[in-house]
């Protein structure tokens, strides 16, 4: 059994308690009703309450042992783990995503938190573990209806959320890209060969946008063919969030790899502000001379105009060091491939440290010192284009923030384990991502809320400690008894911190 929170046409919350009877929803009881969030919570408490007494089953006596062992242990019926439901399905409802009436969208999402496997191992995992019977052939039919009819909802619901925890507006939002590859051999009108931001250039892959809010709150995504180029993708995604919100006013902060003059111009003919990356270095000679001659000291900051948009530049001793440390490693990588004759003139291009190098006459290849040396200067410095109404200091600190982004796709391919995706079907692909973007949502939220709590736990470490508590299931002199299994400390401390067991 669990909790459904069901809200009508006016905005009032039913909470409902519901089982799953022969592979269908029933409603078991209606817990009560309410608009005011502080009285649904409180409902909710009682709906779990009543599911742990419902049909004659009791919570178990531990305090007598020899009573435990002869009456329950030897008559057990079953046992499963219940503790990321618990924790889970508790931040699943509250961002509001149980009104997905399916429960097979509500397993697929904890599961890809808890064990993020193939659909096939996921069926395996939930039978053995949570006592559920979803085959794969299921799980694949729900697939293809999440995909049809449940994606833009999905990304409603998390809006919703969002702009709620937000303080009722999200005005600043976050895009980037990244390329998820695919183990296969030949190309389809999605999977493409492009460039890879994992190094897997050979490897047909889709690209992924994704667009977040202030403290890294997924908003809406999209996927592209895997050789678009990811300053293509940044409007369509931009302009459909827009006008499907209906918002007015939105600054859009990116980096330098969605830096170009023909979206500049085109967020500009749109309305909208924006702060991206600049690639200071790659300035016309003019503005690059008025850069170098800024002579910055570290944490400072100064504004030069550039064809009615503000260009930023900061300086800071860290990031010095930094650049300074890299140029060298490169420089010493070049040293050594010259010195073992493995750099040929294949190798003449313009990325990374190669720059750096020369030819001289036909064949004889050296490093160019003087460019090398004349590069020093750049050391420290990173620049911002912008068209924002805030101020130079507004501008660089909310441009900080774009960490989020890199840390939400670091989470979705690590944590959510978002790729190898086994799926050959746009729309499977597509659902399977829903799926993951939803699972990030739940994430961030249990983030949310452990620092809320002023907990020190990671939401990492919380669903470590929620997949151990199981509860066990005995029929005792005919009665059906249940008990939670809360052994050690850290299990304890959880449940009390999110008030279940």
């Amino acid at each position: 059994m669990f909790i459904r929170k069901k809200p009508n046409k006016s905005g009032v919350i039913s909470v409902q308690v519901i089982a799953k009877i022969n592979g269908k929803s029933k409603l078991i009881k209606t817990i009560g009703s309410s608009r005011d969030e502080k009285t649904i919570k409180e409902l909710t408490e009682k709906g779990h309450h009543y599911i742990a007494t419902f049909g004659g089953q009791t919570a178990l006596d531990f305090s007598d042992e020899t009573n435990l062992i002869q009456s329950v242990f030897q008559q057990i019926d079953s046992h499963t783990e219940v503790g990321t439901e618990l924790l889970l399905g508790k931040i699943f409802d509250d961002v509001g995503f149980n009104v997905i009436d399916d429960q097979i969208f509500r397993q697929l999402v904890l599961s890809r938190l808890t064990y993020p496997v193939s659909k096939l191992k996921t069926s395996d995992y939930l039978e053995k573990y949570h006592d559920l019977e979803y085959p794969v052939q299921q799980i694949y039919r729900y697939m293809d209806k999440l995909h049809s009819t449940q994606k833009e909802l999905v990304q409603q619901i998390s809006y919703e959320h969002t702009k709620h925890v937000l303080g009722g507006q999200v005005t600043i939002v976050f895009y980037d890209v990244t390329t998820l590859y695919f183990e296969i051999d030949h190309e389809d009108t999605l999977r493409k060969t492009g460039f890879s931001k994992e190094g897997k250039h050979q490897n047909p892959q889709i690209v992924l946008g994704l667009l977040v809010s202030r403290n890294g709150y997924p908003l809406a995504y999209d996927i592209f063919e895997g050789n678009k180029f990811e300053g293509h993708t940044m409007l369509p995604v931009l302009d459909a969030f827009k006008e499907k919100y209906r918002l007015d006013q939105l600054v859009i902060i990116a980096d330098s790899g969605l830096l170009s003059n023909a979206n500049i111009e085109e967020l500009q003919e749109k309305g909208y502000e924006f702060i991206l990356g600049a690639r200071i270095k790659n300035e016309k000679k003019q503005i690059q001379e008025q850069i170098l001659a800024l002579s910055l000291k570290n944490g400072e900051s100064a504004v030069i105009e550039k064809d009615g948009l503000k260009l930023i530049v900061t300086y800071s001793d860290s990031r010095a060091k930094k650049d300074s440390q890299n140029r060298e490693k490169g420089l010493q990588k070049l040293e050594k491939r010259i010195k073992t004759g493995k750099l040929t003139k294949s190798s003449i291009n313009n990325r990374g440290y190669n720059k750096y190098l020369k030819m001289d006459g036909e064949i004889n290849i050296e490093i160019d010192y003087t460019k090398y040396n004349a590069d020093a200067a750049w050391d420290g410095l990173k620049g911002y284009i912008s068209n924002a109404f805030l101020g130079k200091d507004e501008i660089i600190e909310n441009y900080g923030h774009l960490w989020q982004i890199e840390k939400a796709f670091r989470i979705s391919k690590t944590d959510l384990k978002i790729r190898p995706i086994y799926h050959r079907a746009q729309r499977r692909i597509e659902a399977h991502i829903c799926i993951s973007f939803v699972a990030y949502k739940i994430y961030k939220e249990l983030e949310r809320q452990l620092k809320s709590l002023n907990s020190k736990l990671s939401p990492e470490k919380a669903i470590e400690i929620a997949k151990t508590i199981y509860q066990i299931k005995a029929t005792v002199k005919g009665k059906s008894v249940a008990q939670i299994l809360l052994i050690n400390d850290q299990q304890k401390k959880l449940a009390q911190l999110f008030n279940f067991g």
